[in-house]
C-alpha cells in the first residue's frame, strides 16, 4: 500500500476504538500523493494499520474510515456488503416488513462515512456529503438500484456542510425519473405530502417519526403550539389525536402549504387549526406580551450550531426560545423540546433548559428523554452520531 496517511503518537486511540474520524491535528504526514476523495491505509506511529479512509485535506476531519479491518479492500462488493448490512438491520427493526419510509443508510453509524439514504416509498432520496462519499457516488447508486428497485434515485446533497469538504451543494436525478411533485405517503399513520426535490434535508425529518405519536399522546383535549412546524408532523398527530386547538408557525410559505394540503389529506378539523407564516421567535414574544397560554408546546427548531465554536451562540438561542415557551404554558403544562445540533451534547442541553426554567420562574420536571427514530440511532462506537435529544418537560406552577 504506497500511499499512507500517518498518525501522531498517542493520536491513535480512537480509531482503536473504531472511531471513524481523524482530525487533522492528528495526522503526523501523507506518504504519497493522495487526492481528495482517494482511499488509503491509516497507519500508527509505529507502523500499525489502523484502517483504511478516505482522505479529505480541506475538511477539519482528514480521514473518514470506510474499514478497519486489514482484510478489506475498498472495492464494489464493500459497498455491497455494508449497503445490505444496512438493510437487513432494518428489516430487523420491523421483524421483516419494512414501512413505506425509512432511512436505509444512516452514514458513519452504518459504516458510510457521509452517505445518508432514505426511502420515501418508490423514491430513494440520497446525500453525499464528504469527499469519499462523492467519490463512490456513482457505484453506491448503481448498487442501490441492484437491491431495491426504485422509480427514482434523487440527490439532495445541497447543504452547507459539503462546504466544508471543498464541495459545491448538488441536487438533482441520480437514475429514473423524479416526481412530478410532493409524494403523498402515510408515516406513523399520518398521510404526509414530501416534496424530495425542494423540501428540507432529504424531504422530510423521519428522525422525528416516532417522536410525533408520543407527544400526541398527551395532546388530547389540550391547546397544542408547534413551532418551526415544518411540514407539521407533531401538530396534525395532536389534532388527530383529539388537540382543541392546533396552532404551527413555521415560516416558510411552502411548507406551510404542504400543512394545509396535509390538512386536508388527513381530514381533520380545519376549524380548530392555524398555520401562522412568521418567525417563531417573534411570534413567542407576541404570546407572551399577549398572555397567551397553552398546554402543550413543541419546540423543533433547526440546528443552531454547525460547528463547536457556534456552541455559545446557540446555547442563547435555545434558552431564549425555551424561556420563552415555558411562560407561555399554563399549570402543569407540557414541553417538549428539541436540538439536533450534534455540537451540544445532552447534559449541555439539559443544564440550558435548567437554566430557562430558573430564569422563567416556573418549577419544571424531567419527565422524559426522547432521541431519533430507531432506523436512526447511533452507532455506540460513534457518539457523535448521537445528534437529536429533546426532553419532555412538565410544569408545575
Amino acid at each position: 500500500m504506497g500511499k499512507k496517511l500517518l498518525i501522531k503518537k498517542g493520536r491513535e486511540k480512537s480509531l482503536l476504538r473504531q472511531h471513524p474520524w481523524v482530525f487533522s491535528g492528528a495526522l503526523a504526514s501523507v506518504e504519497g500523493e493522495v487526492k481528495p476523495g482517494e482511499t488509503c491505509g491509516l497507519f500508527g506511529y509505529a507502523g500499525q494499520f489502523l484502517g483504511r479512509a478516505a482522505y479529505s485535506p480541506a475538511s477539519q476531519i482528514v480521514a473518514r474510515v470506510w474499514s478497519f479491518d486489514p482484510k478489506e479492500e475498498i472495492d464494489e462488493d464493500f459497498f455491497r456488503r455494508r449497503l445490505v448490512r444496512a438493510l437487513k438491520h432494518r428489516e430487523r427493526l420491523w421483524n421483516g416488513t419494512l414501512p413505506v419510509c425509512f432511512r436505509l443508510v444512516n452514514a458513519e453509524n452504518d459504516g458510510l462515512p457521509g452517505v445518508v439514504i432514505d426511502r420515501y416509498g418508490e423514491y430513494f432520496s440520497c446525500q453525499f456529503l464528504s469527499y469519499g462519499a462523492e467519490a463512490f457516488k456513482d457505484l453506491i447508486v448503481k448498487i442501490l438500484g441492484e437491491l431495491m428497485p426504485a422509480k427514482g434515485i434523487i440527490e439532495r446533497s445541497d447543504v452547507k456542510v459539503r462546504s466544508k469538504e471543498g464541495l459545491e451543494p448538488v441536487k438533482g436525478i441520480l437514475a429514473g425519473t423524479p416526481p412530478d411533485g410532493p409524494v403523498v405517503l402515510e408515516i406513523e399513520g399520518l398521510r404526509m405530502a414530501v416534496d424530495l426535490l425542494e423540501g428540507h434535508k432529504t424531504g422530510a425529518y423521519l428522525d422525528q417519526r416516532e417522536n410525533w405519536p408520543l407527544v400526541a399522546s398527551e395532546a388530547k383535549g389540550k391547546s397544542v403550539l408547534n413551532c418551526f412546524a415544518y411540514t407539521g408532523g407533531f401538530g396534525l398527530w395532536a389534532l388527530k389525536a383529539g388537540a382543541s386547538e392546533v396552532i404551527q408557525i413555521e415560516s416558510s410559505l411552502p411548507a406551510a402549504a404542504l400543512i394545509q394540503a396535509n390538512l386536508i389529506s388527513n381530514q381533520l378539523n380545519a376549524a380548530q387549526h392555524e398555520v401562522k407564516t412568521t418567525d417563531v421567535f417573534t411570534e413567542l414574544r407576541k404570546f407572551r406580551d399577549q398572555g397567551r397560554q397553552f398546554d402543550l408546546i413543541i419546540l423543533d427548531p433547526p440546528k443552531f450550531a454547525e460547528s463547536v465554536s457556534m456552541v455559545p451562540k446557540a446555547a442563547r438561542g435555545y434558552k431564549d426560545i425555551n424561556l420563552l415557551a415555558l411562560k407561555l404554558l399554563n399549570p402543569g403544562g407540557m414541553l417538549f423540546t428539541f436540538s439536533c445540533s450534534g455540537a451540544v451534547d445532552p447534559p449541555l442541553f439539559q443544564s440550558i433548559l435548567a437554566g430557562a426554567a430558573v430564569d422563567s420562574g416556573r418549577s419544571a420536571h424531567l419527565i422524559k428523554r426522547l432521541g431519533p427514530a430507531k432506523d436512526q440511532a447511533p452507532n455506540l462506537a460513534f457518539p457523535e452520531g448521537d445528534y437529536l435529544k429533546g426532553l419532555q418537560i412538565q410544569v408545575a406552577d
